[in-house]
């Protein structure tokens, strides 16, 4: 469900915003139930919001883990799914991780985890530093506070192509802590189903949202009903924008100031990166002086796409045909392959998370390429 927080851009947005001020401030004692646990994103002062999709809530949590320094931090956690498994009780093949990121106070890994399906599943978030130290989160007598979504999908099982499923379980596909708001994408119960917030924090009433619309290279078509997978925030000639990665796989730029209460937005298509593919994470970082956007794929590996002319580089508006790519270039980075995850770690590392072809699951640290 990441992006999540994008190390310099978004902590230094929302310090700006935020100065002087502690985000735990506000939230009260209590515990939180999980039905379920999807994206992960971190604020300052240690607070990780955490989105439970099945119910349409978002919390913000006082993880406390303000020791550290990400800057040193460094990963190579060998078979991790088997250590999760045994620390849950289960076999790696009932243990599925759906989010990882960095804590950028202390560098510590938080990861959302599904354990079992169906009815006896359970959610869980666990906490791993570099020594390999392995430990759930106790969401018991914590401090938090949360957010509940107005208009996300009924939670009920339908039969779509063959197969039963529930468009509640996209309600939250991916968020991020940006300039003081929660940015969140999913879909709705609109006619323009696909929906960006963006919420205010500390939490207060939360709003319907911004339906958005792109065009989508691959299909030759307008689409209003596909969710927004993955997102990063960056700034373009000054102004905020999200950079919002699609099934299939478009990536296209909204401005965060219109995301604004019952509007509907038209994205501007920005490249079309190959079909028959899903985009998973995405991070933004700096190298030699220029921008780039590096995004993990199930499909396509991990893309290194160029944000060079992103201000003047026109929108996609006709049919890219055959598997053919469009707009901002991109390279393939082939050093990095089976990456599930991926988060910045600190200015010049990448955690990524990487499906070996043993089948297990590691935990590491990369550079940035």
């Amino acid at each position: 469900m990441l992006c999540r927080s994008i190390r310099g851009l978004i902590l230094g947005l929302a310090l700006i915003s935020v100065a002087n001020a502690d985000l735990t401030e506000g939230l009260k004692q209590g515990d939180i139930k999980l039905t379920s646990v999807g994206p992960l994103a971190f604020g300052p002062d240690g607070v990780l919001f955490v989105s439970d999709p099945l119910a349409a809530k978002i919390y913000a949590v006082d993880t406390a883990d303000r020791s550290g320094d990400a800057d040193k931090a460094s990963y190579d956690l060998k078979n991790l799914g088997g250590q999760i498994a045994a620390a849950l009780g289960t076999t790696p093949r009932g243990v599925r991780v759906i989010d990882v990121v960095v804590n950028p106070a202390s560098g510590n890994v938080f990861m959302s985890v599904m354990r079992g399906s169906g009815p006896e599943s359970a959610a869980v978030l666990l906490r791993v530093n570099p020594a390999g130290d392995l430990a759930i989160v106790e969401l018991t007598g914590v401090k938090h506070s949360h957010a509940q979504l107005p208009n996300a999908p009924a939670n009920r099982e339908v039969q779509r192509r063959g197969r039963k499923s529930n468009r509640r379980t996209q309600s939250i596909t991916d968020l991020a802590f940006v300039d003081g708001r929660v940015i969140v994408a999913g879909l709705s119960n609109e006619e323009f189903a696909s929906n960006l917030r963006s919420i205010p924090f500390p939490f207060q009433q939360v709003d319907k949202g911004t339906s958005v619309e792109i065009y989508h290279g691959a299909h030759g078509a307008f689409e209003t009903r596909s969710p927004v997978r993955t997102f990063a925030a960056y700034k373009i000639a000054g102004a905020s924008y999200l950079l919002a990665g699609y099934t299939c796989t478009p990536l296209v730029k909204f401005p965060i100031a219109d995301l604004k209460p019952g509007s509907k937005v038209k994205g501007t298509t920005i490249a079309e990166l190959g079909n028959r593919n899903r985009p998973l994470d995405m991070v933004v970082y700096s190298d030699k002086g220029k921008d780039y956007i590096l995004i993990a794929n199930n499909a396509r590996g991990i893309m290194k796409v160029t944000t060079e002319n992103i201000d003047k580089i026109a929108g996609i508006t006709k049919r890219v045909g055959g598997g053919g790519t469009a707009g901002l270039k991109y390279e393939t980075i082939k050093s990095l392959k089976g990456v599930t995850q991926l988060d910045r770690l600190n200015e010049s590392m990448a955690l990524v998370l990487v499906q070996g072809e043993d089948g297990q699951e590691n935990l590491q640290s990369v550079a940035l390429p």
